[in-house]
């Protein structure tokens, strides 16, 4: 019989002791499985890139998308594929690759899929210490996107309450906060164009989403590539009609002072002084050089059949 490491998050959202059992008992009728609680990012990396050596054939992250992170940060270029069981608060990644958002569930569909290749997104920063992770599995971003993500986990309670909600009501706080007159501290290159602004985002895949079943996309088409946003200042109106564009999968290049590239490969952003950063919903730390590259193919994701 194959064996299977669960790599489990007893601390996200979704997570029970009954459901994890239920979990188990699900999976057992594939997999040998043997499961681990890292106490922290580096050891959940390790426990993944490190599995394949110690004769496991497929590695399951059970929580949110942080655990997933940092799972997949592990197997990116292994040939061991990543299972997902969502037990977090938005699980992005689980909808992505199209599994419900109960966890019980999930393994029932995930016994019976297979391993297809997923592309992935390259970080490179000029951080003197070991960055937390060097790939993103679905989204990016640079400025006021992290610095809302920055300002929500210091709320714990309120993620683990009230979810997408919470970082809507810590997005508008910044909005009217400190973003509401400040200058453009980042220069944004890409694709041949470059931008100064406030915030850049990166999309990964066609789209994802924090809102429950719906889809959230940058510029409402099929890319091969990368996409990308970059913000030249951050208002009210502006956020509330680009969010309401990608809600519709419409161009948000249609709303002013608004940028979008599709389909490139690389991205680099400067940022005077150094921004906060995140991957994933993980905040990674504060550069003042962010470099984004495409990496097709990188991530052997189980997906439903």
């Amino acid at each position: 019989m194959e064996r299977l490491l669960l790599v489990a998050n007893p601390s996200a959202s979704g997570f029970t002791g009954a459901g994890f059992r239920r979990v188990v008992e699900i999976l057992e009728r594939r997999w040998q499985i043997t499961p681990v609680w890292p106490l922290g990012p580096r050891e959940t990396r390790t426990e993944a890139a490190t599995a394949e050596s110690r004769g496991f054939d497929i590695v399951v992250a059970m929580g949110g998308d942080g655990v997933v992170h940092h799972v997949g940060n592990g197997l990116i270029h292994s040939a061991t594929p990543m299972g997902v069981l969502p037990a977090g608060t938005t699980n992005v990644f689980a909808r992505l690759l199209g599994f419900p958002t109960h966890a019980d569930k999930a393994a029932e569909l995930l016994i019976e899929g297979s391993p297809r290749p997923i592309a992935v997104a390259r970080l490179a920063t000029d951080l003197e210490t070991d960055v937390r992770s060097t790939f993103a599995l679905f989204s990016l971003g640079i400025g006021f996107d992290a610095d809302v993500v920055a300002v929500a986990e210091t709320r714990p309670h309120s993620k683990l309450h009230f979810g997408s909600v919470h970082y809507a009501r810590t997005a508008l706080g910044r909005v009217f906060g400190p973003y509401r007159r400040r200058p453009a501290n980042l220069r944004i290159d890409c694709d041949g164009h470059r931008v100064d602004g406030v915030a850049a985002l990166v999309q990964v895949h066609d789209a994802y989403t924090y809102l429950g079943r719906l889809p959230l996309s940058l510029s409402g088409a099929t890319a091969e590539g990368l996409t990308a946003a970059a913000f030249e200042s951050i208002t009210v109106t502006r956020v509330l009609n680009a969010a309401g564009r990608m809600a519709i999968r419409r161009n948000v290049d249609t709303v002013s002072g608004i940028h979008v590239w599709s389909d490139f490969g690389k991205i680099v952003v400067d940022a005077e002084p150094a921004a906060a950063f995140q991957a994933d919903g993980e905040l990674l730390g504060v550069t003042g050089t962010l470099e984004v590259t495409w990496v097709g193919g990188a991530l052997q994701a189980m997906a439903p059949r």
